[in-house]
């Protein structure tokens, strides 16, 4: 059912899983959703669990680390665990052409599907690709800036912003980036996601599940971040079907944002309400709605077993 896979994105290998459907597609080759996890997350970190019910459900899935993460090799002479949405947007593309390139994939039924930053990724993905036939967005990040607003104190702002321009100095001298840790017990000291139900999962997830994830990115990510405007895409990605799935007591990226972006989207269009918080989406109730809703609208938009 899960081939390990491995492709390349324009000097990075790209590796991951391939899950294929136990059953024949009435079309021949199968539809296909490419998947990529969070900020700094690796698939191991729940992702297996969505392509289990994805490919249950007759759809093959592409899944696999971002670069520089997990199983992924960095670019050459870029550092790893670095974070740049607008890369990881163009190897959502490379994951595309990937799948296409299979035999038992049908390249006109492609979907994407991403959960918190690749939430985000995937309305961009969506908007500038023609390839993708139908997008899928969990708890998505809408707006970096007010990301970036929400999780670094407002009197951190002026030596946060400080922080990059001699990061940007030192990295243009030859030297290390700076880097940061992505959790902390300690919800006052500095990280990425300073929220104390971030800490939970990430930690949990790393002894239970994924060894291989690091709690560290650069500094740089967090710069990145700030300038990082998924919402704007969200109208231009008609005619695609566009989902939305949203945890409205998330704290993290701020529920009532994604939903209010979710207004500017065109049909067609759904909205998907999950209990709880962010990461509440990834085991128990949560799971089980945000997988089903995902299923739902693959099975639905790439014909599953429909001819014609």
């Amino acid at each position: 059912m899960r081939e390990d896979i491995s492709f390349d994105a324009e000097g990075a290998t790209l590796r991951g899983w391939f899950y294929a459907p136990d059953a024949a597609d009435a079309n021949g080759g199968h539809p296909c959703v490419v998947m990529a996890h969070g900020f700094s997350a690796v698939k191991e970190q729940h992702l297996d669990d969505y392509a289990e019910v994805f490919a249950a459900a007759g759809l093959a899935c592409v899944v696999y680390d971002n670069r520089g993460f997990g199983a992924s090799d960095a670019a050459p002479g870029k550092p790893r665990q670095e974070i740049d949405p607008w890369e990881q947007i163009r190897d959502y593309q490379h994951a595309i052409t990937y799948a296409q390139s299979r035999d038992d994939v049908d390249a006109d039924r492609i979907g994407a599907w991403g959960s918190s930053y690749s939430g985000g990724h995937v309305y961009v993905l969506g908007a500038i690709d023609r390839r993708v036939k139908a997008v899928s967005g969990q708890a998505p990040l809408v707006s970096g800036r007010r990301g970036f607003e929400s999780l670094v104190r407002i009197d951190a702002w002026g030596p946060t912003w400080e922080a990059f321009a001699a990061d940007r100095l030192e990295r243009a001298r030859g030297g290390e980036p700076a880097m940061m840790p992505v959790v902390t017990e300690d919800p006052t000291a500095p990280a990425a996601l300073p929220t104390p139900d971030s800490y939970e999962w990430f930690t949990r997830t790393q002894r239970d599940r994924a060894p291989s994830w690091r709690n560290e990115v650069t500094l740089r990510s967090v710069e990145l971040l700030q300038g990082y405007e998924p919402r704007a895409f969200l109208p231009l990605i008609s005619p695609t079907p566009v989902q939305m799935v949203v945890t409205p007591n998330d704290r993290l990226i701020a529920g009532e944002l994604a939903a209010a972006a979710y207004e500017t989207a065109v049909h067609p269009k759904k909205i998907v309400i999950a209990p709880g918080g962010h990461f509440d989406a990834y085991t128990g109730p949560g799971f089980e709605i945000t997988s089903a809703a995902a299923r739902d609208w693959f099975v639905e938009h790439l014909r599953v077993g429909k001819t014609g």
